[in-house]
Order: C-alpha cells, then structure tokens, then sequence
C-alpha cells in the first residue's frame, strides 16, 4: 500500500489472465488498484479475477467500479464484481462498441454499465477526490483517474513508463492518443506519481521529455 493521505490509501496488487481483441489471444499481468480509506474505497478496473480483487477490498464499502476503459483485461470481471459489491460501474460511453465485445451475448442481450463518465467527473471516496480526465487514443472512451490529494494519476493503458498505450488495434489512434497525453496528462505536476494498468510506475516528469513533442 502506499500514497497514504488523511486516512486515504492506495492498495496494489496483480492479476493475472487474458486479453482478447481482434482475433488475438495474449497472456497479460495487469495491476489492480484500489483507493479508499478504512471503511470505503473505489475499484479501479476489473480484470481478471474477482476474488483477487476483493483481497484488497476487505471488509469496506466499494463506491464505485471505476473504468479506465472496457478492453476485456480492464472491464471482464466487472459485472461479477458489481454482483459481490452491490456498486455501480462506472465507463465513459465512447467505449461502448469495446465493452459490447466482452458484454453483449449473440442475442443482444448483456450487462451494461451504470454511470456514464464524462471529462471533470469527480468522485469523493474517503474524504479525497478523483477527477476523470477523457484521454482517448488507446480506446475511444479511455480515463484517466486524477488523484490531485495523493499526487497521483491512475492511467490505464494511457501511459507507461517508457510512453503512450498501444494504439495498433481496433478503435485506436495514435495521434489521438499522443493529444490526450499532451493535453491532459503533461498538464498535471512533474511530481506526479503515475500508477498505470500494466508494469512499474513512472511519473510526468519523467515522461515529459518523449511526450512533449
């Protein structure tokens, strides 16, 4: 656990599964991150495992299943997850077309999610607040989640240490992506600790220098 602030912390682990898009099949790792104080927290994606998931819950209250967008290895578990916790899950719309892959059965029947997240959403978990900033590229819908009392900003498939997200697959962008980081993300403090959907931890300013141009 780290980034502990006003009772608020930052728990880690990792999860590990499969990640499906366009007709590919690849073994990944991806981090499980959950944020909150002794009696609640929110879920930051839902990957492979509900049960990994709820190691790091424990006994508090889940706010929210936040979506940093809905490729399977971020949004499978989900609904799943919703069903243990009694919580809503939380994705911006323009990741529909990826969530009905994973979500939507032959018959058009399947979970949806509950709330839409927009840019400058904000959710209070623990007396702290996260605010969603719209950073598409990697997937038309992806967040990133801002923590600004923690120094922190949970990036997804956004950005990692070494760079941008993957963007050669369906529903991705490069330039976009490479728009999202500048505008968005290169906006926070240099300080800033980024937690991202898969490997180590960076930060902005370490990023900065490959992403400014």
């Amino acid at each position: 656990m780290s980034g502990a602030a006003g009772g608020v912390r930052i728990d880690h682990a990792v999860s590990s599964g499969t990640f499906s898009l366009d007709g590919e099949t690849h073994q990944v790792d991806n981090n499980l991150w959950v944020v909150g104080d002794d009696t609640e927290c929110v879920v930051i994606d839902a990957p492979h495992s509900v049960d990994d998931i709820l190691a790091l819950v424990g006994e508090r209250t889940v706010r929210a299943i936040l979506l940093t967008h809905a490729h399977d290895d971020h949004s499978r578990v989900a609904p799943a997850l919703r069903e243990r916790v009694v919580a809503p899950i939380m994705l911006h719309p323009d990741d529909k077309p990826l969530w009905d892959l994973t979500h939507l059965s032959e018959d058009g029947q399947g979970h949806l999610w509950d709330v839409d997240l927009g840019d400058g959403f904000e959710i209070l978990v623990g007396g702290t607040v996260l605010r969603a900033l719209h950073t598409p590229g990697h997937a038309p819908g992806a967040v990133c989640f801002h923590a600004p009392a923690l120094g922190c900003v949970f990036t997804g498939d956004t950005l990692f240490q070494g760079g941008p997200g993957a963007t050669g697959r369906s529903y991705s962008d490069e330039d976009v992506i490479k728009a999202s980081i500048r505008e968005k993300l290169l906006a926070l403090p240099d300080e800033t600790v980024v937690h991202t959907g898969h490997g180590d931890d960076t930060t902005i300013g370490a990023e900065r220098a490959g992403l400014a141009g």
